[in-house]
């Protein structure tokens, strides 16, 4: 131990006397430049053709292997260094003690720019005698003197960084990728460099340069700098390589900067070429996934983690679950495989797919280690209104919640009203129904508690609940509450509002609240809000005023459909554009019927034949869809109104209306009508039937609470 430091301390000497000779000024510095440079010195005496060491990588050895008394008398007894590579060397060994001053010192005096010229030369030389095997025109500097340069340069880097001069540190580590990228510009071939160090430095100067290009807060070049990494030839190794992938997919997904996409044009024909940040970084990981299933490289759990997320909010989940499927055996555990997998397939709207994935977890095991997937499940169900299973799941959650958390126990909560809502609409018999609307309305009183009044969703489904069941003031009271909990950003609660004032004949106020919303929609999502408009505007028989807004509606769908055909990717959750504009042509049909414009409710008519040949509304009288209800409502008017069919098939439209609407007042009177016309005993059953339907009437929005499609219910589990 004792001669360790005796050996340090010697060496420490020896680089203050050479430190002397390198760092002095003024004449000091031009008298030990002249000994340092001169044919005569024993330092830098040239004993190869080229005025460079061919001994040099000896040194290079000692130093790296600490053996300082080697490397010490090696440059004492006159093994040949010229005052570049003095400097290099001294430079190295300041930055190896932690001097990082003084080691950027020695290497700001090397002259690197007039030596790139020859380095380029060596470096092309090198490479060509490997593809031809000649051994004539020997370069102007030897390898290893190249690599002892470089080095200096990525040791200037790496001070530079140290000193916090970002900036300036990625110049630095630039111009070694320059150098080589003008040397060989096709790119380095296998094994190069392995006799010397030169290629492990460009390996760590390509790995770093991206890194010092972030710290200094310059994303556009440090994306710039991934893209040169992965894209040239620079001979790296597969880890590194899958290194670079990572980091560069991490960065292009949380940077927050966007960049031009890159140029590719060089790729083989076909090729897929990203278009923006997002999906650079999903074909960078599924490239890393590839590899993984390989075994090319070590597993990294962490790239389907990154994967997952990119993919889900591009909306791309079938995708996503493409690429679970394609795992490994091992690479998740099962329960979390098939748990990803079936939240894919249930944000695709495959509701079937998604809870046939969870009924293989529930088979096994516990309910109280399957809590998320019995979430999941009842989740699944309540996308199917005919499903009756979701209620089960949602109270075999609620049975096994751990710790007692409110949060969990709302969203338990939730999910089981939902599904009761679900199960009342379906009901066969009136008993039935009347419980489970009470049992629903309850258990969302019960989650509104629970989240403490901050949750949307139980907010929302506790409001439509009340609304679907005619308590319009408990209705509006949540609806206003969830808008102002909301600050106005869901278009759904808006919507909902409205309606719910327009049931309450205040269509004054429920315009209002449409054109509030309106004037915080982009035009593209304006559909449904033009449409609530319009059909208000109607039911205060504003008759020109609705075709107008059904005017802006339809060019707001045919801009829509333009953007589409051009590929411009619209949000999800959007209503599909096709009904939409079926709906609005046959809305129009019947205004322009109210105000005697003939011709113009034809035209309506043919546009619907034409997007739609064969649908329900444009074939209202005699349908082909027996689950419209107004179809259902007219044919069963028109039988009756005939005299002499039978009443029983009359009977039979209605009570199929009533079972997919029992909201539907015309279906109530018309029910009536039909009893009245039997008479006797059915007087009675008349009556009551005429009573719901003034009741439903008085109480009815311009257009259904619910939307039409049961996906706009979502919200996340977990």
């Amino acid at each position: 131990m004792e001669g360790r430091k005796i050996e340090r301390g010697r060496l420490r000497g020896f680089v203050r006397r050479m430190a002397m000779e390198c760092l002095c000024s003024g004449e000091q510095l031009r008298a030990a430049d002249e000994i340092i440079r001169s044919p005569e010195s024993a330092i830098t005496k040239d004993c190869s053709a080229s005025g460079y060491s061919s001994q040099n990588g000896e040194i290079e050895q000692y130093l790296d292997n600490g053996n300082i008394e080697e490397a010490e008398l090696s440059l004492r007894e006159g093994v040949c260094l010229n005052y570049e590579e003095a400097r290099a060397l001294l430079g190295r060994l300041e930055y190896q003690r932690g001097h990082v001053e003084a080691a950027l010192r020695v290497f700001d005096g090397i002259d690197i720019p007039a030596l790139v010229p020859k380095m380029k030369i060596s470096i092309a030389r090198k490479v060509d005698r490997r593809k031809t095997r000649s051994q004539w025109d020997s370069p102007p500097m030897p390898l290893h003197a190249v690599s002892l340069l470089m080095e200096a340069i990525y040791l200037k880097s790496r001070a530079l960084h140290d000193l916090g001069k970002f900036k300036e540190a990625a110049q630095e580590c630039r111009m070694i990728l320059d150098i080589v990228e003008a040397a060989v510009p096709e790119g380095l071939p296998a094994g190069f460099g392995k006799d010397c160090k030169l290629n492990e430095i460009i390996c760590k100067a390509v790995e770093l340069l991206p890194e010092l290009w972030k710290l200094g807060g310059f994303s556009l070049e440090a994306i710039s700098s991934y893209r040169r990494s992965l894209l040239n030839n620079w001979n790296l190794d597969g880890e590194t390589i899958a290194r670079i992938q990572k980091e560069f997919a991490i960065f292009l997904l949380y940077s927050g900067c966007e960049a031009r996409p890159p140029n590719l044009h060089s790729q083989l024909d076909g090729s897929f070429v990203p278009r923006n940040n997002m999906e650079e970084a999903i074909l960078l990981l599924m490239i890393l996934l590839r590899k993984f299933n390989l075994k090319r490289v070590e597993r990294d759990p962490t790239i389907m983690h990154h994967l997952t997320f990119a993919l889900s909010i591009s909306g791309q989940l079938k995708p996503l679950a493409v690429q679970f499927e394609e795992l490994l055996p091992g690479m998740l555990d099962k329960r979390e495989w098939s748990y990803n997998v079936a939240l894919c397939y249930l944000a695709e709207e495959d509701d079937s797919t998604a809870l046939n994935l969870l009924k293989r977890i529930l088979k096994s095991g516990d309910d109280s280690d399957n809590f998320k997937e019995l979430l999941l499940a009842s989740k699944a169900c309540t996308e199917r209104s005919a499903h009756t299973e979701g209620a089960s799941y949602a109270q075999r959650a609620i049975a096994n919640i751990q710790g007692g958390c409110e949060q969990l126990a709302g969203v338990a909560d939730l999910l089981l009203g939902v599904n009761l809502s679900n199960q009342a609409r379906c009901a066969t018999s009136d008993t039935e129904r009347a419980s489970w609307q009470c049992e629903a309305l309850e258990v969302l009183e019960n989650a509104e508690k629970k989240m403490h009044g901050k949750d949307p969703r139980a907010m929302y489904s506790l409001s439509l609940e009340n609304a679907d069941q005619r308590k319009l003031d408990a209705a509006a009271f949540y609806a206003k509450k969830l808008v102002k909990l909301e600050a106005g950003s869901e278009l759904r609660s808006w919507l909902l509002l409205a309606r719910i004032l327009s049931a309450q004949k205040q269509f004054a106020d429920a315009e209002t609240i449409i054109d509030a919303a309106l004037d915080q929609t982009g035009k593209w999502s304006q559909g449904d809000l033009l449409r609530t408009k319009a059909r208000i505007q109607a039911a205060q028989g504003q008759l020109r005023n609705a075709v107008e807004t059904y005017t802006k509606l339809l060019a707001v769908i045919q801009l829509r459909t333009k953007s589409l055909s051009a590929g411009i990717f619209l949000a999800k959750g959007t209503k599909d554009d096709i009904s939409l504009e079926i709906e609005t042509w046959y809305d129009l049909a019947l205004l322009y019927l109210r105000m005697s414009q003939w011709r113009d409710a034809e035209v309506c008519v043919s546009k619907i034949r034409t997007i739609s040949p064969y649908s329900a509304l444009a074939w209202h009288v005699e349908d082909l869809d027996r689950k419209h209800v107004p179809s259902l409502i007219s044919t069963a008017s028109v039988l009756r109104e005939i005299g002499n069919r039978p009443l029983p098939s009359v009977r039979c439209f209605l009570t199929d209306a009533l079972q997919l609407d029992r909201t539907n007042h015309a279906a109530w009177f018309n029910l009536g009508l039909l009893y009245k016309e039997e008479g006797g005993r059915s007087a009675a059953e008349a009556a009551e039937c005429f009573q719901a339907a003034a009741l439903l009437e008085e109480t009815a929005p311009v257009e259904p609470f619910r939307p039409a499609c049961l996906h706009c219910f979502h919200f996340t589990v977990f």
